[in-house]
């Protein structure tokens, strides 16, 4: 299974239209993101403690729920 990280660049966009591509922007944008991390409390945590994320933890959420649905 992909990283979370790996996960969300699938939204990135050069200009975001939606949060997702707004969080998958900000996420490959972030040098300390833990990219490697397949873990929802480590990442949660990351997000809910960083100011850059603040309007996205709900995104983070839903995308977290897609990604661990996917079966790829």
């Amino acid at each position: 299974m992909k990283t979370f990280y790996h996960y969300v660049l699938k939204y990135r966009e050069p200009v975001a239209r939606d949060s997702k591509e707004e969080l998958a922007n900000k996420i490959y944008d972030d040098s300390s993101f833990p990219k490697r991390s397949k873990n929802y409390d480590e990442i949660s945590s990351y997000i809910e403690t960083s100011d850059i994320y603040y309007s996205l933890a709900v995104t983070f959420d839903e995308l977290w729920d897609e990604y661990k649905n996917d079966k790829r």
